[in-house]
């Protein structure tokens, strides 16, 4: 056999690396949100994350997708979802690190910005198995309002043991949570939802109802136990469906098919239909959407967090090919337009790294009035602006490695695909926006904690002075219409950012971030970076040489 001709001028896999120490933008933003503490702890899980067999198992997981059995051979209903040994071994190192439940097991200051920080680095991994620990994490306060209701499953949901048998929750180690809201007729629209829920004696919170109907996306049907929404007697409400039942026996879930999706193909979407299934109610009847959109708090923030994981990977994996590629006589970090364009995808995450970790902050801060007013009105603005710069950051990054980044074998066509579902999941980019202006014209404090952070920032950049009065003042003079939502909501982003960083000690980065998204107009692609900025600090910041 003819041999290969010899391969080179080509960079070795980005694996077995510190995935935390490498990035000093988000080791710089933990220390600034109050949970430099935690450094030691995430440099471990950094330098455990970021060897070559965690991406190996991402990748074997996504090559190998489960598989829905209906049946078993001898025409039993199973309904149970098959998965590829990699999906447990990442959804075991996933558990152990309590990144699905850490901040509600362990209670402490900094343990949500400590747990973002390590969702950001599992992000870089795989992402199908962030499904089910976004939706625990989102879960847990719900239940925990029900405390006794739901003793026997707390603990379960709190634990760091993975345990992936269907058996009655007193038998499991531990416990995970999926969610069913969205049907085929109404998508985002809950209120059309028309499954039905009967009270099976007297009704009300805790209380076993028996639920009729269908669910069109019915996300990770692995799990123990979800939050299903219904049509009661007294409206839209949210119920508490068990897998399997005290007694052993199977919950009336009938799986009809697995979605066959453009991405985050290591985890399990499906449809389903109810058939007099078991449900307990979770709150009061009819107050099922708030129910929703208090999970939805925290489900959201871990898309963005998600994604700016995802944008990290892709950035490096980008800077990573050009320090070691060579076109034209010389390294490709060393020519000015790749370094421009370098620049500014890191310049991109680092913005996004710096909102999600402020952003954690306010989440730790659960007793604080402006806190909890900053959190409702930004976690969907940094949802949506987040979610939406991602897929861009993905394919810029994808270019950087030409035909090489297009094919599967690369490491940035997986990250790609997950990208648009962060934007999807949890409301796609218009709920977002309309939720931006509910919170902002229903919440009392929202609009005066978003002008505090702005403030904290007033007398450091002229030309941001200027942009966040204007946006301060367009606030205050009223929100405007529905069509003006995105660009509304995109300022909001823009100003929020830009307040953060000029809060960090990286004055390079601030300056880089005002010049090119406040000073210039929008740009419609990445690597215009004005003259005068520093594009090796930007680029180091993103991917520390090694």
């Amino acid at each position: 056999m003819k041999p290969a001709f010899e391969s080179s001028n080509h960079a070795d896999d980005l694996v077995d690396y510190d995935l935390f120490t490498s990035n000093p933008a988000l080791v710089d933003a933990l220390e600034r949100e109050g949970a430099g503490a935690s450094r030691d702890r995430l440099r471990g899980l950094g330098e455990r994350f970021g060897t070559r067999a965690m991406f190996a198992l991402g990748d074997a997981a996504n090559r190998n997708p489960p598989a829905l059995k209906i049946f078993d051979r001898f025409g039993h209903r199973r309904d149970e979802v098959e998965f590829h040994p990699a999906w447990h071994e990442l959804m075991r190192a996933l558990v152990a690190e309590g990144l699905h439940t850490s901040p509600w097991a362990q209670p402490r200051p900094g343990a949500h910005v400590e747990r973002a920080a390590a969702y950001l680095l599992w992000g870089e991994i795989e992402n199908g198995t962030q499904c089910p620990a976004t939706m625990t994490y989102g879960a847990v306060p719900a239940l925990a309002r029900q405390a006794g209701d739901f003793a026997e499953w707390l603990p379960r949901l709190l634990s760091r043991d993975y345990d992936e048998r269907l058996v009655p929750v007193a038998q499991k180690r531990g416990a995970l949570i999926g969610m069913g809201m969205t049907e085929k007729q109404g998508g985002s629209d809950v209120r059309s939802n028309t499954t039905r829920a009967a009270a099976l004696g007297t009704p009300g919170p805790g209380k076993g109802y028996r639920l009729t109907g269908h669910k069109w996306f019915f996300s990770a049907p692995m799990c123990d136990a979800f939050l299903v929404t219904a049509q009661a007697q007294g409206g839209v409400s949210c119920f508490f469906v068990p897998r399997v039942l005290p007694d052993g026996t199977r919950n009336a879930l009938y799986l009809q098919r697995l979605k066959d999706k453009l991405g985050n193909r290591s985890n399990a979407s499906s449809e389903v239909e109810f058939d007099d299934t078991l449900g307990m109610l979770v709150g009061e009847e009819g107050r099922g959407i708030p129910a929703i959109l208090e999970m939805g708090v925290y489900t959201r923030f871990d898309c963005a967090t998600g994604a700016a994981g995802i944008m990290q990977q892709c950035v490096a994996q980008a800077i990573h090919h050009a320090r070691h590629r060579t076109a034209f006589g010389k390294l490709l970090i060393e020519q000015p337009l790749m370094r421009n364009v370098l620049a500014d995808l890191a310049l991109e995450c680092e913005a996004a790294t710096a909102f999600v970790m402020r952003l954690a902050r306010a989440f730790d801060a659960q007793q604080d009035e402006a806190e909890s007013a900053l959190r409702r009105a930004l976690t969907p603005v940094a949802k949506f602006w987040i979610c939406k710069r991602a897929p861009a950051v993905g394919v810029e990054a994808m270019e950087v490695l030409g035909g090489n980044g297009y094919i599967e074998e690369g490491p940035i066509a997986r990250r790609f695909r997950e990208l648009p579902l962060n934007s999807i999941w949890e409301g796609s980019g218009n709920i977002m926006c309309l939720d931006v202006l509910r919170a902002l014209s229903r919440e009392p404090r929202a609009l005066e904690a978003l002008a505090d952070l702005l403030e904290q920032s007033r007398g450091r950049d002229a030309r941001f002075d200027q942009y966040a009065g204007q946006l301060l003042g367009d606030l205050r003079g009223g929100l405007g219409g529905e069509d003006g939502a995105r660009v509304l909501t995109g300022r909001i982003a823009v100003a929020t950012q830009a307040a953060i960083l000029l809060q960090g000690s990286a004055t390079a980065v601030a300056e880089a971030f005002i010049g090119s998204r406040i000073a210039s107009p929008a740009p419609a692609v990445f690597g215009v970076l004005p003259g005068g900025i520093d594009r090796g600090a930007l680029i180091e910041r993103a991917l520390r040489r090694r």
